[in-house]
């Protein structure tokens, strides 16, 4: 590794809820005042980009099948959802960049009829990687489709090998025995917000992978969310009531930490304060760890155990020439 020591920044900031192109300005706003400080690596939470549908884990109503409001709700996620490649990803590539950082970016990504919950790792100059959450979890999967092997990817950086899961994949052992294989130095744990569940899986994954983890939450309260369903001008007084039949007025709390390979805490937890945080990463932590433990080398037993990826991209129809 040639850098040692490296600033990361995680934005803990509010999108502007379900809006595009909205949100997209505050990417750029966001991304050039962390670059402006020295970040190397930018990290945002998941499916940041234009918002996690929060509303299926507390409007009562949610779930109700064929129900109306519900659907239009999708439907505005759905218009308001990244394309890889479209104009508005390219848009992105620009902010990145300017920045001269690796960003990661948890969007939603519409494909065909299905959305995904994806995380982007862009380089500084503008080449990606995408991964795709493998199991949506729970409710979540009235929204997302489910990502595949071929998307478990990780970028050689300068300052050693950049990986990360969403959320609950970090409570899949087989994903992250998949993840330690590749050798990560930095990984980032991306999540709605970082409650103490996440916070334990994001420690138990920095000590078993020997990494720095920068976990990213996000912080929104009730009025974010229709304020940010408001400046899309839809007049849909029923989708903007399910909206507001939300129970709770703090809806993401934040929790955005920096974890050490040791599992001490570089960045202690900041809950319920929009901003970014920041975070000195000394890389020459990441392999002091080894002598302890290392899953995919003196502390594995491939005698005993073994994992197959199916690394293959899954899909339903492939046209093939004839000859």
């Amino acid at each position: 590794m040639k850098a040692q020591k490296i600033i990361a920044a995680l934005i803990q900031e509010p999108p502007i809820f379900l809006n595009l192109s909205e949100t997209i300005k505050k990417v750029e706003t966001l991304t050039r005042e962390s670059a402006a400080r020295g970040a190397k690596i930018i990290v945002f939470p998941e499916t940041w980009l234009p918002g996690y549908p929060i509303w299926i884990d507390d409007a009562p109503n949610a779930a109700l099948w064929d129900y109306p409001p519900a659907k239009r709700l999708y439907q505005y996620l759905t218009e308001n959802s990244l394309k890889i490649p479209g104009e508005e990803f390219l848009q992105l590539r620009e902010i990145v960049k300017s920045s001269e950082a690796y960003v990661v970016i948890g969007v939603n990504e519409s494909d065909g009829g299905t959305l995904y919950n994806t995380t982007i790792y862009f380089e500084p100059n503008g080449d990606y990687k995408i991964h795709r959450k493998l199991m949506p979890t729970y409710t979540e999967r009235l929204i997302w489709g489910m990502g595949d092997g071929s998307t478990l990817n990780v970028l050689e950086t300068p300052y050693g090998v950049l990986g990360g899961l969403i959320c609950w994949e970090h409570w899949m052992p087989l994903a992250r025995a998949a993840m330690h294989s590749k050798h990560e130095i930095i990984h980032t744990a991306q999540y709605p917000t970082v409650h103490e569940r996440h916070q334990i899986a994001s420690r138990q994954y920095a000590f078993e992978g020997q990494c720095f983890v920068l976990a990213s939450g996000c912080v929104l309260t009730k009025k974010d969310a229709l304020e940010g369903f408001e400046s899309l001008e839809t007049r849909d007084q029923e989708a903007y009531d399910l909206l507001e039949s939300m129970r709770n007025e703090k809806l993401q709390r934040g929790g955005s930490t920096i974890v050490a390979p040791d599992i001490s805490y570089v960045v202690e937890p900041v809950f319920d304060r929009a901003g970014i945080v920041y975070g000195d990463l000394d890389l020459s932590l990441a392999k002091q760890g080894n002598l302890l433990l290392d899953t995919d080398g003196h502390y594995s037993r491939p005698d005993v155990f073994s994992l197959t990826v199916n690394t293959k991209k899954n899909q339903n129809v492939v046209f093939e020439k004839s000859e």
